[in-house]
Parts: structure tokens; sequence; C-alpha cells
């Protein structure tokens, strides 16, 4: 845990978790209580492992705090072979059935419908799990990636995904260029919709604060029952 993890916010307290159980073995994994009276639940995911993504992460840790701020609980954990997580990195396949197992282990422990929010490698790998899943009411991709490292990465499964979708990009993001995130995004039905921070590189450096208020104001406006101060 971080130092910053250690300071509870208004709306929750942080816990660990030690019962989340993906195929690959235990995934370590933080909850942020939320409040009693939430309508929805969230899970968070990191980005790429091999390239020192973990769910500290500061765009992660933001997400949640967005998340958190509106009262939900919000399930932060390490992908296979991040952190303490049992198993090895599988290059997204193995990956989304961590998502799954997230998606499945606050089901069972909220009973509540869910918003997924993922950063980069987390955001595709998530979007591929959660899409079509019932469970899941709302999708929010941050640092959508398209080319990273030599790594490509898809999007045409999308156009089956008919829940409500935010995506929040950076302008001068090196991994998602602006006219292949906006072909994504376009590829989606609605309701998707498309922020950009402006100036903003892949990580938000020195623009978390409007990524959180981008979260923040979508939710508000299409979940507005899961908002519980």
């Amino acid at each position: 845990m971080t130092p910053t993890d250690t300071i509870p916010s208004p709306a929750s307290v942080i816990r660990t978790v030690d019962d989340l159980r993906g195929p690959a073995g235990q995934l370590e994994a933080l909850l942020n209580t939320g409040s009693a009276t939430a309508t929805y639940a969230a899970v968070v995911a990191h980005p790429h492992p091999l390239f020192g993504g973990t769910m500290h992460n500061k765009v992660v840790y933001h997400a949640m705090k967005a998340l958190a701020s509106l009262g939900l609980p919000v399930l932060r954990f390490n992908f296979r072979g991040a952190g303490v997580s049992e198993g090895t990195h599988d290059h997204g396949r193995g990956e989304r059935e961590d998502v799954r197992a997230a998606i499945d282990w606050a089901d069972r422990e909220f009973h509540l419908p869910i918003l997924f929010a993922g950063f980069s490698f987390g955001a595709n790998v998530g979007l591929h799990a959660c899409c079509g899943d019932s469970r899941v009411k709302g999708l929010i991709s941050l640092g959508t990636p398209v080319h990273a490292e030599g790594r490509d990465y898809h999007y045409e499964f999308l156009a089956h995904c008919l829940a409500p979708k935010l995506f929040v990009s950076g302008s001068r993001d090196p991994y998602g260029p602006i006219s292949q995130v906006e072909a994504a995004v376009a590829s989606a039905p609605p309701p998707a919709e498309l922020v950009w921070i402006a100036e903003a590189d892949h990580f938000f450096t020195g623009k978390l604060d409007e990524m959180r208020a981008a979260i923040v104001a979508w939710v508000s406006a299409q979940f507005p029952l899961g908002i519980s101060q």
C-alpha cells in the first residue's frame, strides 16, 4: 500500500481484499468501501504490468478517487503477475479473465450494478471483458491505447457494446492519436462520449484533476442515482 492509499477519503475507508481469486490464483486487491447507500459499485483496472503498471498507478488512483467521491465502493486489483498477485502475465488474454473475476467479486459483495474504469492496457482489456456483461452498466476508458511500445490495440468489438461509454484521453497522447481514438469511439453505438484533455499526455501529467472532473461529470449525468455523499 502506498502512503497516499493510507488516507481515507470522506466517502470511504480502504481495506485489503483477501478473497479475490482469478483463474491464475489470488489477485492482490484494495477496496474503498464507499457509502452504505450507494446504488452502484465500481471496478478499476491498471495499465500494462510489464511497464510498471499496478493498481497504485496515479491515473488509477485518481480514477478511484473520482468514483469514491460519489460514494461508490471501488475495487482496484493487480493483474496476474503484478504486485503479489499470483500467476504470470498473459498478454491480455488471461487478464480479461482477471477483470471478469473482479466483476464477479464486486457482484457477490455488493449485489449492485457495476461501473468499470480502466487505464491504457487496463482499458482495452476491461472493455473486452465487460462489453456485453449485463451487470456492467457503464464503461470508462482512460488513455485509450491504439499503438504502444510495439503493441497494437483493436476496438472492432465496440460495435456490439451497448452500455454507456466514456472515453477520456490527452490531446498529446502518443499512444492514442486523436484521429485513431476518434475512429474507435465512432465505431461504438451511442451513448459514447469522448473527452479530450487539452495538452495532456498519456498519463495526464499535470491534468489529473481535469480527468477526475470528466469522470465525475459523466457519472453524475448518466447514473444520478449512484451519487451518495
